[in-house]
């Protein structure tokens, strides 16, 4: 019976953000080390206020207030550099980035330890940490979810902006 709901859960994801561009990527070369996040990039496709909130479409996933990040499979971090991410130390290597929404205004960034899983599929027991983000309303509506990451010197930023909400944290290279 669990899986049946999944599997309608998974297909009704699927189909909810049919204008997903999948294989996403963005990356950033600090001090000659490599930072990278891959990510399906779904698209409000007409349903703006209707996305975050227990009552809009991200509320409807089953790990809600925490989402995924992105569409179908979890949001992948590698990084070939030791990591600060706000106050969390992130050794170098391959984690899953997850979103805390449940405080609008005060948005958390999730780093998880297990790799490889659906977007669905999130494990509390597997979080290295959480840190708050800064949210913030994009100048125009974001169609295209999209990661960013800037860096100047040592340090840097990571952005995650759709819809109208635009959510970042400062990271620095070790």
């Amino acid at each position: 019976m669990k899986t049946i709901v999944a599997c309608t859960l998974a297909l009704f994801t699927t189909l909810a953000f049919a204008e997903t561009k999948a294989n996403q990527t963005e990356s950033v070369t600090v001090d000659g080390k490599k930072i990278t996040i891959a990510y399906s990039s779904p698209a409000v496709n007409g349903r703006a206020g209707k996305l975050y909130g227990k009552d809009g479409l991200i509320g409807g996933d089953e790990n809600y207030p925490v989402w995924r990040a992105g569409a179908n499979a979890a949001t992948a971090l590698h990084t070939d550099a030791d990591l600060m991410i706000g106050t969390l130390a992130v050794p170098k290597g391959d984690y899953t980035l997850f979103i805390n929404l449940a405080n609008p205004a005060a948005w958390e960034l999730i780093v998880n330890k297990q790799t490889g899983q659906s977007g669905l599929a999130y494990d509390a027991k597997q979080d290295l940490g959480r840190v708050k983000m800064t949210t913030t309303k994009p100048s125009a509506m974001v169609e295209q979810l999209k990661y960013t990451l800037a860096a100047n010197g040592k340090k840097g930023t990571l952005t995650l902006a759709w819809e109208n909400v635009s959510a970042s944290v400062p990271f620095t290279v070790k």
